[in-house]
C-alpha cells in the first residue's frame, strides 16, 4: 500500500482501476458522480395494483376470505403511497433557513414515519467555521415541506 492518502476531507477514494478490477458496486464507486433521485413513494401504487390482482385470483382459486390478506395489504400500500414533493435539494436550503448559524457541508437522508411511512427528510447542517463548531439536525416533512418540530442544535 503507498503512503499517499485515500481519505480526506472530500471522503474515501477508490482509484477507477481498483473499483473497475473488483467491481465494486455503483452505489460505493466514489467514481460515480452526477445527481440522484430517490424513487418517489408514490411508485407503492403498483404494488397496490399487483396485490388486487392477487387478490381477485385468490378470491376466484382459493377462498374469499383468504383473498382478504392481499386486499389489506393492497389498501396499506395504497394508503402509504405518499408523494415526494420536496427533493433533497429543497430540502437543504430550508433546513439551513430553520438554524441560526451560517452553513458549511450538509446531508440529508430520507426516513419514514408512522403506521402509513409518512416520507420525512432529515438533514444533518454543519457550521460554515473551519473546523465546523456547530451542527443541527433538522427534519422536513417530504410532502408539504414544513419543519416538524424544533432543529436540534449542538455544539461540536
Amino acid at each position: 500500500m503507498s503512503e499517499e492518502r485515500r481519505v480526506t476531507r472530500e471522503g474515501i477514494h477508490i482509484p477507477k482501476e481498483v473499483a473497475e478490477a473488483v467491481a465494486i458496486e455503483e452505489e460505493l464507486d466514489s467514481n460515480v458522480v452526477g445527481p440522484y433521485r430517490f424513487p418517489n413513494p408514490a411508485r407503492r401504487r403498483v404494488a397496490a395494483a399487483i396485490y388486487g390482482v392477487l387478490a381477485a385470483l385468490v378470491a376466484v382459486v382459493v377462498d374469499p376470505l383468504v383473498a382478504l390478506v392481499p386486499v389489506a395489504l393492497a389498501l396499506w400500500h395504497l394508503a402509504a403511497a405518499w408523494p415526494l414533493n420536496v427533493e433533497q435539494e429543497e430540502a437543504l436550503p430550508k433546513a439551513a433557513a430553520a438554524v441560526d448559524f451560517p452553513i458549511g457541508h450538509a446531508s440529508a437522508a430520507l426516513t419514514f414515519r408512522g403506521l402509513r411511512a409518512r416520507p420525512q427528510w432529515s438533514v444533518i447542517l454543519y457550521s460554515a467555521a473551519e473546523p465546523p463548531d456547530r451542527r443541527a439536525l433538522v427534519t422536513l416533512d417530504a410532502v408539504t415541506g414544513e419543519v416538524l418540530g424544533e432543529p436540534y442544535v449542538e455544539s461540536v
